[in-house]
């Protein structure tokens, strides 16, 4: 939801801002919840394939390379699904998409689970790739538009939350569907939550910062009334929205050419390709198999992605409480280094005596760490700096690119994690993504502002002003 414009507070530090001081409605958290679903259906069909693969590569016979376009053919469709997905929301709203989103994965899921061969299981997968992408595209800039600044960051997280318990429950459903190889039913669980989802979204409110954007003030004010507290003046809401949207008309990818627009970008995109580049769904994706490879057996490689799910999700918790509690950049400085240390910690590990108890705990200690670190120290920041950077002219298209670079990447290390394995060892892989880890923290430190408490009209201010974008914003 928007927020007041904030009044400068003793050294420069934005003082609060009108109604922050009273509860926030319970129609915000509602609003977030169900759109946040989508999240939980994007965590769920990226993670099942990691106990649905130990069975597929088995029944369908797959080799490696097969094995990973399984696997990837859904990222790829993501990509697809990201762009079409800011492309429909510019000219139909957020909420529709949001509601086409779930009816595309419901119909994937259907597909999936009664697919007769591989071709058809890869077309079933590219068509959840196309909901998981429109998901992971819309779910945050709706998020971001409906809710106040103040705890605009924990209801963001709260979509990285929904994905990593959509993660948990594929590893225990296919933990739990293992003996059965029930990799049919696995994919056709997804069904159920894109029902709720879509059902759901029906009775939510459009984004007010869509309809002020197409000259529908009233319908903006009827949804900033429900969604703020009693005697909040929501039209100064919209007189400020409205200014800054007026100030640079809606644009499309043209647009997104300009001079001034270059810093959001560029730490949008660095973001979203570190978030992938520092390994965590090589992880996701592969974590049974790699262990049973390693000589792990499979209950024990299930049952340590079962215990990487709940990493995630404690991690999800976390983080939605650091984000607004401690800050975005700063949880990236605080817990990115442990990822990058587990990371290597892991690497070295089947380095030594392969088989050995010690070498065991060891991988599965350093595998949990890594988890909880990056997933706090990245995943929790990853989907919602993007739309709170990226101007309002340009956040559909904008928010797009850097969902795209996302998958893209992600693409990347889904087609390639089990070749690079095969070509340079476990520990090579590894000692790459830990790499990968110092150098978003680089980045991190030379580029990314702390965004914490700010309206997104105070950030896309301080972007225009040129200059240092992170040097502004800091000192506005």
């Amino acid at each position: 939801m928007p927020e007041l414009a904030t009044a400068p507070g003793p050294a420069g530090a934005p003082g609060p801002s009108v109604g922050d001081s009273r509860k926030v409605p319970a129609t915000v958290y509602a609003v977030s919840a169900v759109s946040a679903l989508g999240g939980l259906l994007f965590g769920y069909d990226t993670g099942i394939i990691s106990g649905a693969l130990l069975h597929l590569r088995d029944d369908l016979d797959l080799t490696s390379r097969q094995q990973e376009i399984v696997v990837s053919v859904i990222l790829l469709g993501a990509m697809v699904g990201a762009l079409l997905a800011g492309r429909l929301a510019v000219r139909h709203g957020r909420r529709k998409v949001v509601i086409g989103v779930a009816v595309v994965f419901a119909a994937g899921a259907a597909a999936a689970a009664a697919a007769p061969g591989t071709g058809s299981l890869i077309a079933a997968r590219f068509v959840l790739g196309l909901a998981v992408g429109g998901a992971s595209n819309m779910v945050p800039v709706y998020i971001a538009e409906v809710a106040p600044a103040r705890i605009r960051g924990r209801l963001m997280v709260l979509f990285q939350l929904m994905v990593a318990c959509g993660q948990l429950i594929a590893y225990v459903c296919g933990w739990a569907l293992a003996d059965s190889g029930g990799w049919r039913l696995m994919f056709g669980l997804a069904a159920v939550p894109a029902v709720v989802l879509g059902v759901g979204m029906l009775f939510m409110p459009e984004s007010p910062r869509w309809l002020v954007e197409r000259g529908r003030h009233e319908e903006a004010a009827t949804v900033l009334t429900r969604l703020r507290p009693p005697g909040t003046d929501v039209h100064r809401e919209i007189d400020e929205i409205t200014e800054v949207a007026t100030a640079t008309p809606a644009g499309g990818w043209r647009d997104l050419r300009h001079r001034w627009l270059r810093p959001a970008l560029l730490i949008a995109v660095g973001i979203a390709a570190f978030s992938q580049l520092t390994g965590i769904n090589a992880v996701v994706y592969y974590a049974p198999t790699i262990l049973v490879d390693a000589g792990f057996g499979d209950s024990v490689a299930l049952l340590t992605g079962i215990g990487i799910g709940v990493m995630l999700v404690i991690a999800g918790i976390v983080g939605a409480v650091a984000v607004d509690k401690v800050g975005r950049r700063s949880i990236m400085l605080w817990f990115l280094p442990g990822s990058g240390l587990a990371m290597a910690v892991m690497a070295l590990a089947f380095l030594g005596p392969q088989g050995s108890s010690a070498q065991r705990w060891t991988v599965i200690v350093a595998l949990f760490a890594y988890i909880l670190f990056n997933g706090i120290g990245i995943q929790a920041v990853v989907w919602l700096i993007g739309p709170e950077i990226l101007p309002l002219s340009v956040r559909g298209p904008a928010t797009s690119l850097a969902t795209v670079t996302l998958w893209g990447v992600d693409l990347l290390i889904a087609m390639t994690a089990l070749t690079a394995i095969e070509a340079i060892g476990r520990s090579g892989t590894f000692f790459f993504y830990a790499l990968m880890n110092v150098a978003c923290i680089v980045f991190v430190v030379a580029k990314v502002p702390e965004t914490r408490g700010r309206s997104l009209e105070s950030i896309e201010r301080a972007l225009k002003r040129g200059g240092s974008f992170r040097k502004s914003l800091e000192h506005s």
